[in-house]
């Protein structure tokens, strides 16, 4: 492969290599959380690991750049610590013990259209219904609920794929306990949608006072480890449950930490600076289809007609957000009278963030073709 096919490529291995990470992620925390494992304490390790990742990196890259910490922010990363370790991962492996893994990773592809709902409500995101962009966000939000809505209110008859098997009346007698907490387990599952998006606006206005992105994860994820210790320890006084061993214990805690923060933030920032966060959303119904194939395999799940259908529905309500999202961003750094200066000024606008589990958002400011300022853009990336 020549060196000018590689560089066309790379991005396109690399955002398929972050969806084959983010489907395992799904696949060892489902393991992880059906041989026992406490989900409080799943957190508090999963978030310490991270930490101690980013540590390195944030003491490193930004040593002079990292601004003075003040009672202000400190409060942000508190807030930000509970919502998106505590809330969003806890209710997220709560929803997935009701649920399945695929069912998940299926349900969070609305985080997107959430954010933007909450954006508009605190006015950080503009909709001028009379702009097809806008109808474009609005539509596809309105579709995602409304497969997501399906996925909890129709579960359908099981589809067999390869891998999985039937174990008979244990299967059956299991089959009718899930259902009868289905619609409560996707309740849960977007009730951590919501956490994380609430996570990305409050994340935006801390970045403006603390504009150290790697170092703001990083207090983040101890912030999140030290909330869901304090939780851990009054929901589960066994010490046996903070026991790991050479099994999934031990696997599921590294790996989410490790591969789902570090390399994940490394390698989406490299995706990113040369294509945009929309290139990198756009490929997130891939680790949906991923994790239902793994899935099938390795924790012999079967999925149902209702997921496959409302996975589908909210796969298209995600492309519509992303569409109206990507209009956004050409505006926003379409060329004026002075390309050049705009080009410079927009990129001083132009923050990247990352959160605690390596997911990226990025705020686009800067001024329009009119010199007006831009409309701030959300845009969320695979977890």
């Amino acid at each position: 492969m020549s060196s000018n096919m590689w560089k066309k490529a790379k991005p396109y291995l690399l955002t398929i290599g972050l969806q084959f990470g983010s489907a395992g992620m799904y696949i060892i925390s489902a393991a992880t959380l059906n041989h026992g494992m406490n989900r409080y304490v799943l957190i508090v390790y999963r978030n310490a690991i991270a930490a101690l990742v980013l540590a390195p990196f944030a003491l490193v890259l930004e040593r002079k750049t990292r601004p003075k910490m003040t009672l202000s922010i400190f409060f942000h990363i508190m807030v930000l610590g509970f919502l998106e370790p505590v809330l969003d991962q806890g209710f997220a492996y709560l929803g997935m013990k009701y649920t399945s893994a695929s069912f998940t990773s299926a349900i969070m592809n609305a985080v997107p259209s959430v954010t933007f709902v909450i954006s508009v409500i605190f006015r950080i995101e503009h909709v001028n219904i009379k702009e097809v962009r806008s109808q474009a966000k609005v539509i596809g939000t309105l579709v995602t609920f409304g497969g997501a809505l399906l996925m909890a209110m129709y579960k359908g008859p099981a589809i067999n794929i390869v891998g999985s098997h039937d174990d008979g009346g244990h299967h059956e007698s299991s089959s009718r306990t899930s259902s009868t907490h289905w619609a409560m387990g996707t309740l849960f599952i977007l009730i951590g949608c919501v956490a994380w998006s609430c996570f990305y606006v409050l994340q935006s206005v801390t970045l403006k006072k603390y504009p150290a992105n790697i170092s703001l994860s990083c207090w983040i994820c101890s912030m999140g480890a030290m909330q869901g210790a304090a939780v851990a320890f009054v929901a589960e006084r066994h010490p046996s449950a903070w026991a790991v061993g050479w099994d999934t214990r031990l696997l599921a805690p590294l790996y989410t930490g490790i591969v789902s923060s570090g390399i994940t933030y490394y390698v989406q920032g490299l995706v990113m600076k040369t294509r945009g966060p929309v290139f990198v959303t756009a490929f997130n119904p891939l680790c949906m289809i991923l994790v239902a194939i793994l899935a099938s395999f390795v924790l012999a799940e079967k999925l149902h007609l209702g997921s496959i259908i409302g996975g589908f529905i909210i796969a298209i309500g995600l492309y519509a957000v992303v569409w109206g999202k990507s209009k956004d961003y050409s505006t926003s750094t379409s060329p004026t009278n002075d390309p050049t200066d705009l080009k410079d000024e927009n990129e001083a606008h132009k923050l990247p963030i990352t959160t605690t589990n390596g997911t990226k958002l990025t705020i686009i400011g800067g001024k329009n073709s009119s010199n007006q300022p831009a409309e701030m853009q959300f845009m969320t990336v695979q977890k």
